[in-house]
């Protein structure tokens, strides 16, 4: 194969954490003893009269969990089935199977288990190991996928060229992903959707769209794959003139033999972050089906602009229909409290959260509740729950504080944050220009003086129009 015909921009790295993982693997997978696997299910694996390479499919399809897995796998291990039916097809059963699991460490060590046998990849391996390769993010693992790849004619397998582009894309390798892309004359709507997808993952939302437009220039029907991320990108944008064309697509792309809640999900969110709630609700009141993120999407659009009622009454509703919240709406409706100054609301939803729900608080979630209470002036509230959090506080919540702060005049608990600051940020003026504001505010002009002065000294000039990063009013 022309060596010039593909040319990767790869660079020396070190041997990644993922390779050394597997490296000490060895046979743990195969470690289970058989007793205890007869006694955990008596007629495991399979009868003695029944053949074992129609058996293992539905085996592992059946296994319920990993450790049942496991068992299936030190099984085929003991009793050389892989031996016996040396093909990938069953090698692609195990494989999928873990991944399944999101198990990606032990996938990859099948595979290289299946390498070793001397058994080469097919165009369904490729695929299902890239996608443990992109759970674990073995990049490196990935390059040497493609090389195999190259070697015996599959990289321009439609489904292994989508697993390379989500690869690269995924590792922010764009020139790489498109050179995958590129290299194919005749692409399939599935290396579209890849790089697409891609490209609006990693917020490249400009990129995605173009390559979107092109799509459709080249004569190819968009799917429900290809509008949810072109919806995503032009929500980043905030575009609605492009919003509404992309409506008509997205009705064009609607299919009769598999749910649209996805698609449709992705509509109301680009209507949400493109300012237009109206035609959200208009969106979502016609669906047919509604999950978690129909409900979410529309109470964090109502949160976002401000509508506080909407959406702490669609967040019941949402209740009432029997919907289970998750983290996100929870998110969205501690923002809805925010924005409306409700801090015993937001006490009580901050608890139910925890209480109701089991849903362990996140920063945003606690990001939230500082905003809250700080805006409120209840600084010592405040401070105890920034005190309290079970991981470090980010820039944005010591912000939050400090705004919080400079709004009141709080002298003492200023200067307790702006110490955090200067640790997390040496290199910005803001937290001086915010703290230089508090004395003033009390008075203490000395104090104004002396920060004025570490300015000097350090060399931090006032950046016009620019201060601290502070969303208390």
């Amino acid at each position: 194969m022309n060596s010039t015909r593909f040319q990767l921009l790869v660079h020396r790295t070190t041997t990644p954490k993922h390779q050394t993982t597997l490296s000490h693997l060895n046979h743990n997978l195969a470690s289970t003893a058989v007793s205890s696997i007869s006694e955990t299910y008596p007629s495991f694996p399979y009868r003695k009269a029944e053949d074992p390479a129609k058996t293992l499919p539905n085996l592992l399809a059946s296994a319920a969990n990993i450790l049942y897995l496991d068992q299936v796998y030190a099984h085929v291990v003991r009793t050389r089935v892989l031996e016996v039916y040396p093909v990938p097809f069953h090698w692609n059963n195990i494989i999928r199977s873990y991944t399944r699991f999101n198990a990606p460490i032990k996938a990859l060590y099948i595979y290289i288990v299946m390498s070793r046998a001397g058994l080469l990849p097919d165009c369904y391996t490729l695929p299902i190991v890239l996608k443990a390769t992109c759970q674990c993010f073995a990049i490196n693992f990935g390059r040497q996928l493609h090389s195999i790849a190259i070697m015996i004619g599959l990289e321009l397998n439609q489904f292994c060229e989508s697993g390379f582009i989500n690869l690269y894309t995924k590792a922010g390798e764009f020139e790489n992903a498109r050179k995958v892309f590129d290299e194919n004359p005749d692409r399939k709507l599935g290396s579209w959707n890849a790089i697409i997808g891609g490209l609006a993952q990693s917020g490249r939302a400009k990129e995605a769209i173009d390559l979107f437009l092109e799509l459709k220039k080249c004569g190819f029907l968009p799917d429900d794959v290809t509008m949810v991320s072109v919806t995503s990108s032009c929500g980043s944008l905030g575009d609605l003139e492009l919003a509404l064309q992309l409506h008509k697509c997205v009705f064009q792309a609607k299919s009769s033999e598999k749910s649209d809640i996805l698609m449709w999900n992705s509509v109301i969110d680009m209507y949400g972050k493109c300012g237009r709630m109206d035609l959200a609700y208009a969106v979502f009141s016609r669906m047919e089906e509604t999950n978690v993120s129909s409900w979410t999407s529309m109470i964090v659009g109502y949160a976002t602009h401000g509508h506080v009622e909407k959406a702490l009454d669609c967040f019941l509703c949402m209740r009432e229909v029997g919907v289970k919240p998750n983290n996100v709406t929870f998110v969205g409706v501690l923002s809805a409290c925010v924005h409306g100054g409700k801090v015993e609301q937001g006490k009580f939803y901050f608890d139910m959260m925890k209480n109701v729900y089991g849903i362990r608080p996140n920063l945003q979630h606690y990001g939230c509740m500082v905003d809250l209470l700080g805006r409120a002036g209840l600084l010592e509230e405040a401070r105890k729950m920034v005190e309290e959090m079970p991981m470090k506080a980010n820039v944005v919540i010591w912000g939050c504080l400090m705004g919080a702060c400079e709004k009141f005049g709080n002298v003492e608990i200023g200067e307790w944050v702006a110490k955090h600051l200067q640790v997390m940020e040496p290199w910005s003026d803001g937290v001086y220009v915010v703290l230089s504001n508090i004395y003033a505010s009390n008075g203490l002009w000395k104090d104004v003086e002396r920060v004025r002065g570490i300015m000097k000294q350090r060399k931090l000039a006032k950046t016009p129009g620019y201060s601290l990063a502070a969303s208390s009013d």
